[in-house]
Parts: structure tokens; C-alpha cells; sequence
């Protein structure tokens, strides 16, 4: 996937894989794949529920961040081109 690779890139080091930003991408690539999944096995059940799931965890992460550093929150949603939480 392109997708796959650009958000990899994102990422400050290779090695990071604890910071928010990443888990926030890797996030965002399961919901991306999921979400194509979806559109071709549409009664998954257990997919959807496992979207909403990850879609739940992604969102706690982007909360943490914007109380944490807003510049960074902004400067991620940015690079991911998705919306930012309702507050």
C-alpha cells in the first residue's frame, strides 16, 4: 500500500513505535484496511465491531495528544488528512 508507506515515513525514527504519532498512523492504517475489507464483506460483523474498536482506541490517542501538544495534534492531522475529534 502507498499508504502504508507514507505514513511509515512520518514517523521520526525507525524504531518508534511508542510516541503518539505513531500509534496514530498505524491506527489509521487498520482502519484504512478494514475499512476496504468492509466494502467487499459488508455483514462482517465482527470487522465492524473491530473498526469501532480501533476507531475508539484512535481517537482516545488523538485526545491525549491535543491536551498534550496541540502543535504536534495539528501538525498529525495535517500529514494524515483526518478530522479532528469533537471536543
Amino acid at each position: 500500500m502507498n499508504q502504508n508507506l507514507s505514513i511509515r515515513k512520518r514517523n521520526k525514527l525507525k524504531q518508534d513505535s511508542g510516541s503518539p504519532e505513531a500509534q496514530i498512523s498505524f491506527l489509521t492504517l487498520r482502519v484504512l484496511q478494514i475499512s476496504s475489507h468492509l466494502k467487499m464483506h459488508t455483514k462482517d460483523y465482527s470487522s465492524k465491531r473491530g473498526l469501532r474498536k480501533v476507531l475508539g482506541t484512535r481517537k482516545r490517542l488523538l485526545s491525549y495528544l491535543c491536551r498534550e501538544d496541540v502543535s504536534r495534534y495539528n501538525k498529525l492531522l495535517n500529514n494524515l488528512g483526518i478530522r479532528a475529534a469533537k471536543k
